[in-house]
């Protein structure tokens, strides 16, 4: 299977590779495997372009390396791309893999054919997005997104109230579907800012005069860019900017430079990415928290691949539904009472 992450619109036509070369495969059969005699497990990802997802991917490729098995990888044409993500599902049960991972683009919809996957007898594992709900896969690897917009958020309620400033605060979030991730990151930066977030399952039903307003980014830099000029158009006074991640926090700052605001705004995210870090250097952003993706996808392909060898399935860490691989405050503007790491820091840790 080539290395290379698989688009959706090739995933019809992997279907009938699959089926060719792995024709002999049990549906999901427990004695299933590779052509090459290895256990198949599959990494789904929501794109095959975020830097996050192609350090998830790298990180799985060498834990696939090092445990002896077949990684097969598929990504969708964008964040929200379920369809895309099912057919990977289908092509996986094909083919008899042991199990796989996966980052939910729609936490929801993808249940049923998650459903189908562990009824054929494959291992599940959710990374970074939980689903909806979460017992619908046998574990999930995850950052604690809840804490990762917290700590995000506390920092930028401390530097605000260090300087006398009163917030007047943008929110670019993924998309309109409000999936886990999205969610759990928007409602833990209000809430360590300092704001009543009402449902904290639910986006924009807050009803603080701070808040200018949401916009939806898809998690790339030109949906930054455009949520950002939509939300200045609406209200040029925003001082304060969360962006879902690093792409899109780098798109809001083109939209603020080109209205010659960006000295008076600040810009927090989430992701830890190795040009995110370089922005945080360089002042575009304030603060962001860092992920881990490597350490999940790792975990994940260590996981299935011990299921496969003696039927054990991962615990979760105590107090949580989920496995938590760690975040990680950066910024080079500290703030009292908020731990963070320096930027220095954030480059020997980063990814991408």
């Amino acid at each position: 299977m080539p290395h290379a992450f698989i688009s959706g619109r090739r995933l019809s036509a992997l279907g009938v590779v699959a089926a060719l070369s792995l024709g002999t495969a049990a549906c999901g059969g427990a004695e299933a495997t590779s052509d090459s005699g290895k256990p198949i497990v599959g990494l789904i990802t929501k794109t095959d372009t975020n830097p996050f997802f192609v350090k998830m991917k790298e990180g799985a490729q060498q834990a696939a390396q090092q445990q002896g098995i077949e990684l097969q990888t598929f990504g969708g044409k964008q964040d929200g791309d379920n369809e895309a993500q099912v057919q990977a599902i289908e092509n996986l049960i094909s083919a008899g893999a042991k199990g796989f991972l996966i980052t939910p683009s729609d936490s929801k919809a993808i249940v049923p054919a998650i459903d189908k996957a562990r009824q054929a007898g494959l291992l599940v594992i959710a990374l970074d997005t939980p689903t909806d709900p979460v017992s619908a896969v046998d574990a999930t690897f995850a950052t604690d997104n809840y804490q990762a917009g917290l700590l995000i958020g506390k920092w930028a309620k401390a530097k605000f109230d260090k300087e006398g400033k009163q917030a007047k605060i943008a929110l670019l979030d993924l998309n309109p579907n409000q999936i886990s991730v999205d969610v759990q990151r928007d409602q833990g930066f209000l809430e360590g800012f300092g704001i009543d977030v009402k449902d904290k399952t639910k986006i924009g039903d807050e009803a603080d005069p701070r808040i200018a307003g949401h916009d939806v980014t898809d998690g790339a830099e030109e949906g930054g860019r455009t949520a950002m000029e939509n939300l200045l158009q609406k209200d040029p006074s925003i001082n304060l900017v969360y962006t879902i991640n690093e792409p899109a926090a780098a798109g809001a700052y083109e939209a603020l430079k080109a209205a010659g605001k960006e000295k008076d705004v600040t810009i927090v995210s989430v992701d830890g990415g190795c040009p995110g870090v370089k922005n945080v250097k360089a002042g575009v952003i304030g603060a962001t928290s860092m992920q881990f993706p490597l350490k999940m996808a790792s975990s994940g392909v260590e996981a299935v691949t011990k299921f496969a060898k003696d039927g054990t399935k991962p615990a979760t860490t105590q107090g949580k539904d989920f496995t938590d691989t760690g975040v990680q405050l950066i910024t080079d503007q500290s703030q009292t009472g908020v731990e963070a790491q320096d930027s220095t820091w954030g480059a020997q840790n980063c990814w991408g």
